[in-house]
């Protein structure tokens, strides 16, 4: 072989190496100032919990099984009936899932915790008032249960544009060979998406009537390898015939829950983006912030609140029900005003909340954004709630919903507003 062969093979090798470099320089842009992501101590509320295990003020006690999930979520105040199983390979324990052993996904408004069977840890994701999404994994291999923070395998997915290049979270649909495998990366989805799209390689339990989605049913025609029988997945409400659900603490796989997981993530994602955007832009401004610096904190602040407010959202085709208690327990967190209506009030008629105003304006993630940030969006919501801006962007929003949204936020968030 020639010099030149040589030559060109190392030339090319150098620019993979400088291609891999920007692009791992753009996706950890927050480890500098003023993020310092891996550097900052995290306060979520995983953390809060690995530090009360290793001062010793806390003993996790596994189940008859040896398994600590059941004391996982009570320790972080999680619903069983938030329970969402995924079957696509997807995750750090490929190995381990599959359509007859599917991974648990478990949430409230700023944690997530992943098992699964015969796995070798509990997965968790956090969501940190200065650092976004902060990821954990408690290893399963005997002694006691410690939590450690991960140090990047979790971020190479969690820190993309699936997550609006922020640590974050995602739901993704995909198109499910029948072993769990992926044909194809698939689709983030949230509230905006199209129903008929979401949940390839998760299955779903409720009734969504005519309504088809790609849950429970695979992408094994031989001919066409993205062909699925959605209505073999349709309107299940149990999954005994797909998986040993007994192994579960829950039978179920709740389409509400599905739909609050998808929703709950983006917006923790957005959250982030405005959040480390705006501490980025006051650090180079050095406390003085002009117009140009105004323009950055709009961009974010306005993608931040379009969707805190469900701009996009599609009409539902039909009514839904979920399987299980999750509507129930979700809307009895609360808080309500005096006429007993809350942000977390499901609709689940023709949209997802009967109030479109993301609950997660509550969270203290949304209460830690930047100064600049919260007042710029309290000016934007003023301007819709009053009826002042009357755009196109925001005519899903009827007189009665905007009027409704400024009476429960009066009383339940009188220190914002």
């Amino acid at each position: 072989m020639t010099a030149n062969f040589f030559i060109n093979r190392i030339l090319l090798v150098c620019v993979i190496f400088l291609l891999q470099t920007v692009r791992v320089t753009a996706q950890y842009s927050f480890d500098g100032p003023p993020i310092h992501y891996w550097e900052s101590t995290a306060t979520d509320r995983v953390a809060r919990l690995a530090a009360r295990i290793d001062a010793g003020e806390l003993t996790l006690q596994p189940d008859h099984q040896g398994n600590y999930l059941q004391a996982v979520l009570r320790e972080l105040d999680i619903p069983v009936s938030s329970q969402a199983l995924v079957f696509s390979k997807t995750s750090l324990q490929v190995h381990q899932i599959s359509p007859e052993t599917p991974r648990a996904i478990y949430f409230n408004d700023d944690c997530y915790v992943g098992w699964v069977q015969d796995g070798y840890m509990i997965e968790f994701g956090a969501m940190d008032d200065a650092l976004g999404g902060v990821f954990y994994s408690m290893r399963l291999n005997g002694g006691s249960a410690r939590l450690s923070r991960d140090r990047g395998g979790c971020i190479a997915c969690h820190a993309s544009q699936r997550t609006e290049r922020v640590p974050g979270f995602f739901v993704r649909s995909i198109y499910p060979r029948a072993n769990g495998k992926p044909r194809e990366p698939g689709t983030v989805t949230d509230h905006r998406s199209p129903l008929e799209t979401r949940w390839g390689g998760w299955y779903v339990t409720g009734t969504h009537g005519d309504l088809r989605h790609f849950g429970n049913t695979f992408a094994d025609d031989p001919v066409d390898s993205f062909k699925m029988d959605v209505n073999v997945g349709a309107n299940r409400m149990m999954l005994d015939d797909l998986c040993e659900t007994s192994a579960y603490p829950s039978p179920h796989s709740d389409i509400v829950a599905l739909m609050v997981l998808e929703h709950q993530a983006q917006m923790h994602n957005l959250i982030t983006r405005a959040n480390f955007e705006t501490r980025k832009v006051m650090a180079l401004a050095d406390g003085d912030l002009n117009d140009k610096a105004r323009d950055r904190i709009a961009v974010a602040g306005d993608a931040l609140f379009q969707y805190m407010l469900f701009c996009d959202e599609p009409n539902l085709p039909s009514a839904i029900k979920g399987s299980s208690s999750f509507t129930e327990d979700f809307v009895a967190r609360g808080p309500t005003n005096s006429q007993g209506q809350s942000l977390r009030d499901l609709d689940l008629q023709t949209r997802l909340f009967r109030h479109p105003c993301s609950y997660l304006v509550y969270s203290s993630a949304f209460a830690a954004l930047p100064k600049p940030m919260l007042d710029y969006l309290r000016v934007r919501l003023m301007d819709v709630l009053h009826h002042r801006d009357s755009s196109e962007r925001f005519a899903h929003l009827s007189v009665d919903d905007r009027n409704t949204i400024r009476l429960i936020l009066d009383e339940t968030k009188p220190d914002w507003l």
